[in-house]
C-alpha cells in the first residue's frame, strides 16, 4: 500500500486556512483574538486576517465583543474583538465530522514521518485523542529516535490537529525494564484505552 502524505492545505487551499478551521472545530465553545490564533497556527498576522474573513463570509465563524465573552476580562479596550466558531451554522456539524476523518490521515502521516526518522518499535495514542482526562501522556513512543526531531515532528501535529500533545518517549531498554518492575506510570498507559500504530516488540 503506498504511503499517504496528505495535507490540509490541498483540501482546503491554504494552511492557515485549514489550521485555523482546526482550532475552531476542537474548541468550537472557546473564542480566541487574533494574536492568540496566529501564535496557535504559526502564521502570519495578516494571513490569519485574511483567511478569518473568508470563513466569516461563509459563516463559520463570527465575531464578538470582548464583553460577550463569558470568562474573558477586558485587558485593553471594550472594543477588542473576538472569533468563534458558528456552531448554528449550516455547515458546522458537516465539517466536524470531515475533520474527525481528517484526523486519521494526519496521525497515519505523523507515524510514518515518525517511523522514518528513527527505530521505532512501539507507538500508541492514548489520553486526549480518545477522551481520556485521567491518562496523563497523549502518546507513547518507545525506540531510537533524537528527542529534538520528536519535538518538531509533534510540534507541526499540533498545529495541524488543533490541540497540544503530551508525549512520552523511552528507548526500548527502559521500556522493557519499567515493565519487567510494574512501573506504576508506565502501566497506567499500557492498561488505559490506546490506538496502538507500531508495535515490533517482542
Amino acid at each position: 500500500m503506498a504511503k499517504q502524505n496528505f495535507k490540509l492545505e490541498q483540501l482546503f487551499g491554504s494552511k492557515t486556512r485549514a489550521r485555523l478551521l482546526a482550532l475552531f472545530l476542537q474548541y468550537s465553545q472557546e473564542a480566541f483574538f487574533v494574536r492568540e490564533m496566529t501564535r496557535k497556527v504559526d502564521a502570519q498576522l495578516n494571513s490569519v486576517r485574511r483567511e478569518l474573513q473568508n470563513l466569516m463570509d461563509l459563516g463559520i465563524v463570527c465575531e464578538k465583543k470582548a464583553k460577550q465573552i463569558p470568562g474573558r476580562t477586558l485587558a485593553l479596550s471594550e472594543k477588542k474583538k473576538y472569533y468563534q466558531a458558528e456552531t448554528s451554522s449550516l455547515l458546522f456539524e458537516d465539517l466536524r465530522a470531515l475533520f474527525q476523518k481528517i484526523q486519521v490521515l494526519l496521525k497515519n502521516n505523523f507515524v510514518q514521518e515518525m517511523d522514518a526518522k528513527g527505530k521505532i518499535d512501539f507507538l500508541a495514542f492514548t489520553g486526549r485523542f480518545l477522551n481520556l482526562a485521567d491518562v496523563r501522556t497523549d502518546l507513547l513512543i518507545v525506540g531510537d529516535i533524537k528527542q529534538k526531531a520528536v519535538e518538531k515532528m509533534i510540534g507541526e501535529f499540533e498545529k495541524e490537529m488543533g490541540h497540544e500533545i503530551n508525549f512520552t518517549l523511552m528507548p526500548k531498554e527502559e521500556f522493557v525494564y519499567r515493565r519487567q518492575v510494574t512501573d506504576r506510570f508506565l502501566s497506567s498507559i499500557l492498561d488505559a484505552e490506546k490506538i496502538i500504530m507500531i508495535n515490533r516488540l517482542s
